[in-house]
């Protein structure tokens, strides 16, 4: 039978649950605070869905409680991580670090959990290559990052771990 012949309340809304990172789940204070705020939205439209619980907005209503058991799951596996606590001068987790290539580009990346990365406001992914090549150098070490556009040779130039410059 045709799709064009099935009732909308015949359709599943069993949808496949949201993948799971296989890393530890190192958050910033900042982004375990991040996504309790967004469940607190998420929980809110779950509620208001369920309420109306009609026709088109049960797929919506799928949605939002599949995104809700994602959020519970992230929230609950969370490991967050001081940066003021780090050991002083090395580039850890949560730390925000100044390089410059040789070219003489600089660029600041704080590096995040997987969940508050965003690299058009220069946080990184811990588990990312650009974090990698960075974790544990010191000001005035040259790093290799292994880009798809070809590996980049960086310097760091300072480093910021809470309040405290590296």
């Amino acid at each position: 039978m045709s799709r064009a012949f099935v009732k909308e309340s015949d359709a599943s809304t069993e949808l496949p649950e949201l993948p799971l990172s296989p890393h530890p789940n190192y958050v910033t204070p900042r982004g375990l605070e991040l996504l309790k705020e967004r469940r607190e939205r998420v929980r809110a439209e779950t509620e208001r869905l369920a309420e109306q619980n009609v026709g088109a907005d049960t797929l919506a209503l799928a949605h939002a409680q599949r995104e809700l058991r994602w959020l519970d799951a992230r929230i609950g596996s969370a490991l967050p991580v001081d940066a003021a606590a780090q050991p002083p001068g090395r580039v850890a987790f949560g730390c925000t670090v100044d390089v410059e290539d040789a070219d003489g580009h600089r660029a600041s990346y704080r590096i995040v959990g997987e969940d508050e990365a965003d690299a058009a406001h220069g946080l990184v992914s811990w588990v990312s290559p650009l974090a990698r090549a960075l974790l544990g150098a010191r000001v005035g070490d040259e790093v290799i990052w292994k880009r798809p556009a070809g590996d980049l040779s960086i310097e760091v130039r300072g480093i910021r771990c809470g309040d405290a410059p590296g």
